[in-house]
């Protein structure tokens, strides 16, 4: 059965307080109940699609991505690019599930025509609802009987001018077997400022000794965060000293660009592409991003924050994301309190990441380490803000702390040591391990948002 529960027809989204919403549905299920008795068991089927990993066919903005549309917050939304069809947005349920019920919430960019559709594997698509005549408001079909692990909804013809747009899509039923299977949890060695131009015969020198740390780990990947090799991050200095330490595990290492990789007298980041290649390069950029898990991780390039491709480039990136919880990695951090500072380059990305929800933002350059309490963009302590870490003691001489920033939770200086990162499907931590093998600093356990 379809109910639709908007005023037909409409120019602008109907303002509705939630006691009225709340007696609208109360009101709707009894008349339902009383009408279908067969529908009674159903209607107990909890929501399955709440969080679960979405994408969608576009993205108006990174702000209007799919995952609003699947976190159960009415004040979201997922909105597709303007004036196009078809569009469509999907949800993977984790698991084979049974679908008894999809509810749709649109907000004033509705759907004249479309389809609510189920699949197994992604590819094959079975109807379940076919909608020729929308008008907007929250359709509720009930009564369905799919099964399949991917729910779809796929517009055919736009009601407005615009795109369309949803602020909800609940999928309600059952999954076969239980809880969706565990992605796994994963563990993760960052550092940033790493090799000086000396070798392990040296035995103040640090990043041979920070290599063999993070070797032993044994971690599902490693990142970088920039200033990979001093002083001007030549080949010739790349195959010398990176090479020899933290070049054993290059094929399963993240890079990105620092500073110092730019002062290659060769050209810009010519040694660092040079000995990284497409390890570096995967998407042809200086800047990429990649998934593991439930986790989308993107790699910056903050030498160049102030070119509008790279900004473009991670709009669209966080638009197609379909993770849950979001982390990136550049070399400049926002917050330091160390030498350089804070660093405002870095205040446009923050502001696109959190927009996103990002949940977590790892940097070096300052060559200490640092943790910090969520925040906000502006720097104000916000449960729902970015944790930022500071990780540049790679191997680089360290800095001293200089000027404590608001929201400081932890600093180390002159321990050298990496960060072994903890990451669940939906959270993550991590210890600040010396060159000793023992944690100098343990983090709080945090949900992603």
């Amino acid at each position: 059965m379809h109910l639709n529960t908007s005023a037909s027809p409409r120019t602008a989204p109907p303002r509705r307080t939630l006691g009225v919403v709340l007696a609208s549905v109360l009101l709707l299920v009894g008349g339902l109940l009383l009408a279908y008795p067969e529908r009674a068991g159903a209607a107990a089927d909890p929501v399955i699609s709440r969080g679960k990993t979405a994408t969608a066919s576009s993205s108006e903005t990174s702000a209007f991505g799919p995952q609003n549309a699947f976190d159960g917050n009415s004040a979201t939304r997922w909105a597709s690019v303007e004036g196009k069809d078809p569009q469509w947005i999907r949800v993977d349920l984790g698991a084979d599930a049974t679908v008894s019920r999809v509810s749709l919430s649109w907000e004033a960019a509705y759907a004249k025509a479309y389809r609510v559709e189920i699949s197994a594997d992604g590819t094959t698509w079975t109807r379940l609802a076919n909608e020729t005549a929308g008008n907007g408001g929250t359709d509720d079909w009930t009564g369905l009987t799919g099964k399949g692990r991917y729910l779809r909804v796929y517009g055919t013809a736009r009601g407005t001018a615009y795109g369309y747009s949803l602020h909800e899509v609940e999928v309600y039923g059952t999954l076969d077997g239980g809880q969706p299977p565990q992605t796994g949890a994963f563990t993760v060695v960052a550092a940033g400022d790493i090799a000086a131009q000396c070798t392990a015969s040296d035995s103040s020198c640090a990043h041979p000794k920070t290599a063999a740390l993070a070797q032993k780990i044994n971690p599902k990947f490693y990142l970088t965060m920039g200033d990979n090799q001093y002083d001007d991050a030549r080949i010739a200095d790349y195959r010398a000293y990176y090479d020899k330490t933290w070049g054993a595990f290059k094929d399963k290492t993240h890079p990105v660009p620092g500073n110092h990789e730019t002062y290659d007298p060769a050209g810009t980041l010519a040694g660092y592409k040079s000995y990284f290649g497409s390890i570096a390069y995967p998407q042809g950029k200086s800047y990429y991003s990649f998934d593991q898990g439930n986790w989308h991780f993107i790699a910056l390039d903050s030498n160049s924050f102030d070119q509008k491709a790279q900004i473009d480039w991670l709009k669209a990136d966080l638009a197609a994301n379909g993770k849950s919880c979001v982390a990136a990695y550049w070399h400049h951090p926002l917050y330091s309190s160390g030498g350089h500072g804070n660093d405002p380059v870095s205040k446009p990305v923050w502001n696109i990441l959190y927009g996103a929800k990002a949940d977590l933002v790892l940097n070096g350059h300052d060559h200490h380490y640092e943790r910090f309490a969520p925040q906000d963009p502006n720097g104000k302590a916000n449960a729902d803000g970015i944790t930022e870490i500071v990780g540049g003691m790679g191997g680089a001489e360290p800095y001293p702390i200089e000027n404590v920033q608001p929201n400081s939770q932890k600093r180390i200086s002159g321990e050298y040591g990496v960060l072994k990162l903890d990451f669940t499907d939906s959270g993550y931590s991590w210890n600040y391990v010396g060159t000793d093998g023992k944690s100098k600093d343990a983090s709080p356990k945090y949900t992603c948002h």
